[in-house]
């Protein structure tokens, strides 16, 4: 997968995991990682997909529909990818922090429904239930941040919350933070990342 990465002040310290919206690149987080933690090992990821010339990381069959054979595909190439990437950079596996906007912040929720240890946090901004109706690995040692809008078009204040239980249900550890910015991520809701990051995990 096309990527970029910055090794920061220790390989053995916080990688964090770089995942853009639809039509984003490898390039669009990069400032966010400044915010959330400068000292951090960066791994920022292209989606495969393209949709009308638009990087994304999995199919869609219509705006809000997701092609849920093609999710679980991408879910463990991206799955793959990480393992082969710490190998390659030499960073630990086990302390790697998603950070994710609408598709990427998806996909990254798709990798915890999926897989035991994909992570050890998430900052999840604007994401959707990747699936329901399945069963989800035992998610006890995980902290996540999710960032919604209470006015949010594509993201439905029923979405987020929904989103909350099943992972809170799983044993996850939730903190929501609400904005009136529709689905855009705003400066606000980064910077209010930031503080839950200094908070609960550095």
């Amino acid at each position: 997968m096309k990527h970029i990465f910055k090794e920061g002040k220790n390989l053995q310290g916080p990688t964090l995991l770089l995942l853009h919206g639809t039509g984003g690149t490898e390039s669009d987080l990069l400032p966010l990682a400044e915010i959330i933690d400068p000292a951090a090992n960066v791994l920022s990821v292209r989606g495969n997909i393209l949709e009308n010339g638009m990087p994304r990381f999995f199919r869609r069959l219509a705006e809000g529909v997701f092609d849920e054979a093609d999710l679980i595909y991408r879910t463990k190439e991206l799955h793959e990818f990480l393992d082969e990437a710490a190998v390659e950079y030499q960073f630990d596996r086990n302390y790697v922090i998603a950070i994710g906007y609408s598709n990427g912040a998806n996909i990254a929720a798709s990798l915890l429904f999926h897989y035991q240890d994909a992570m050890s946090a998430a900052i999840l901004h604007h994401p959707m239930v990747p699936r329901r109706g399945i069963e989800l690995p035992d998610l006890a040692s995980i902290k996540i941040f999710l960032a919604a809008g209470h006015n949010d078009p594509l993201c439905t204040e029923q979405e987020t919350i929904d989103l909350e239980q099943i992972l809170t249900d799983n044993g996850a550890e939730v903190d929501i933070h609400w904005e009136y910015n529709g689905h855009q991520l705003s400066r606000t809701e980064v910077e209010a990342a930031r503080d839950w990051y200094r908070k609960k995990i550095n």
